[in-house]
C-alpha cells in the first residue's frame, strides 16, 4: 500500500537546497521533511540555528550515508553540485528510497546511464530528474496550445534563452568549475522545452559559439559567460539557444515556438510584477532578480507532483530517460563550442561525430 505522506530528506543546503526544504515544509502537504544533510561547515551552522528546522524537528546530518539511515526516511531530494548527483542518487536507490535529483543526473553520459539502469532494476521506486520549467503554469499553457489545441499548426522552430543576472560575488565562477560548461548548465532547460514542444524530435546536428565579456577567469575552466547554440533536428525542425551569465537587468528567460500557422511566446518581456513606473525616463518596470522569483511556483508544483507519484504509485511526471537525451544534446553543444566543429547524429539518434576540446587563441574555449 502506498504511503499517505512521505518522509523525505534533503541533501545540499546551498541556495537551492534551502529553498527546496522551505517548499517541502510549507507548500507540500503530503511531504514531511525529517532530515537534511550538508558537509559545508557554514551551512551546518546555519541549519543548526534555523528556527524552522527546530520547530519541525528536522534532523541535521554531516554525512549523506547517515541521513540515508535516518529512521523512517522514504525519499531523498538531491540538491548538491552536479558532480555528485549521480553517486548520491545511486546510493539513495540502493537504500530502497525514492529519489528526486536536481538536473542533470551527471555531466557524464555513461554515469547518468548507470543511474537510469539502476532505477530500471527498481521499478517500485520513483526516481526523477528535476526539469522545473515543465511545471510552470505559462509553459504548461503554451504546451497545451501547441501540442493539444494545435493553435499554431505544426511546430518547427524553438528560440529559447536562459540569461542570468551578472554575478559580482564570485559564486558563479567558483561553481563553473563543477557545472560542465555553459550549455550544460544554462541551456539544459531550454533543450528540455524544445523536446517537449517539438514532440521529442531526433537531433541531426548542432553548433555553438561563445565569448568572455565579464568573467575572464572562466578561461581556466574552458568556459565562456555568453554563448549561442543551434540544433537542427531530423524532419526540418530547428532550435536556437542564447545563454548568458551577465545580464544587467535581471533574470531573463523566454521562449518562442513557431509553427506553420503562428507563433507562441512565453515571457519575452520579463517583469517582476504588473507595476509600471511613469516618469521622466519613460515607462519602466522591474525584472525578477533570479530564477527563483520566476519559477517559485513551478518548483512547488514539481514537489507536489513528485510526492504525488509516490503516494499514488503513479509514473513520475518526467521520465528519467528524457534527461539523458537532454544531456546528450547539451554535451554535443558544449563540444561544438570547444572544437568549433559541428556535432552530428544519424536518423536513429545515435551521435556519430563530436568535436574534440581544443584551447582557443584568446585563452578560452574556442
Amino acid at each position: 500500500m502506498a504511503p499517505q505522506t512521505v518522509n523525505i530528506g534533503v541533501v545540499g543546503l546551498g541556495r537551492m537546497g534551502k529553498r527546496h526544504v522551505h517548499t517541502l515544509v510549507n507548500r507540500t502537504p503530503r511531504a514531511t521533511v525529517v532530515a537534511v544533510c550538508t558537509n559545508m561547515p557554514h551551512e551546518l551552522e546555519w541549519a543548526r540555528n534555523n528556527a524552522e528546522y527546530k520547530e519541525f524537528d528536522i534532523a541535521i546530518y554531516e554525512k549523506y550515508e547517515d541521513m540515508l539511515n535516518h529512521p523512517g526516511i522514504q525519499a531523498v531530494w538531491v540538491s548538491t553540485s552536479t558532480d555528485v548527483h549521480a553517486i548520491q542518487t545511486k546510493l539513495g536507490i540502493q537504500k530502497g528510497l525514492h529519489v528526486m535529483c536536481e538536473k542533470p543526473l551527471s555531466i557524464h553520459l555513461d554515469e547518468s546511464q548507470e543511474v537510469i539502469d539502476l532505477a530500471e532494476k527498481h521499478p517500485d521506486l520513483k526516481v526523477m530528474a528535476a526539469f522545473s520549467r515543465r511545471f510552470d503554469a505559462s509553459y504548461r499553457d503554451a504546451a497545451k496550445k501547441v501540442l493539444v489545441e494545435r493553435t499554431i499548426g505544426k511546430p518547427y522552430m524553438v528560440r529559447s534563452q536562459t540569461c542570468d543576472l551578472l554575478d559580482t560575488t564570485g559564486f558563479f565562477v567558483r561553481y563553473a568549475t563543477r557545472n560542465g560548461g555553459i550549455f550544460v548548465d544554462c541551456a539544459i532547460h531550454d533543450i528540455d522545452l524544445t523536446l517537449w514542444f517539438l514532440d521529442n524530435p531526433v537531433p541531426k546536428a548542432c553548433w555553438g559559439t561563445g565569448t568572455l565579456q565579464h568573467h575572464p577567469e572562466l578561461a581556466a575552466s574552458d568556459d565562456v559567460d555568453n554563448a549561442v547554440g543551434v540544433v537542427e533536428f531530423w524532419g526540418g525542425k530547428v532550435a536556437y539557444y542564447h545563454c548568458s551569465r551577465t545580464q544587467a537587468a535581471g533574470h531573463d528567460v523566454s521562449t518562442e515556438i513557431t509553427g506553420t500557422e503562428g507563433k507562441i511566446s512565453v515571457n519575452l518581456v520579463p517583469r517582476a510584477n504588473n507595476v509600471i513606473v511613469n516618469d521622466k525616463r519613460g515607462m519602466t518596470h522591474e525584472v525578477q532578480e533570479e530564477y527563483w522569483q520566476r519559477f517559485e511556483y513551478a518548483f512547488e508544483t514539481e514537489a507536489n507532483e513528485f510526492i504525488g507519484s509516490i503516494v499514488n504509485d503513479s509514473p513520475v511526471p518526467v521520465p528519467l530517460k528524457m534527461g539523458q537525451k537532454v544531456m546528450q544534446i547539451a554535451r554535443a553543444l558544449q563540444s561544438a563550442l570547444w572544437s568549433g566543429e559541428v556535432s552530428k547524429w544519424n536518423e536513429k539518434g545515435e551521435l556519430i561525430y563530436e568535436g574534440k576540446k581544443e584551447t582557443g587563441m584568446n585563452g578560452h574555449a574556442k
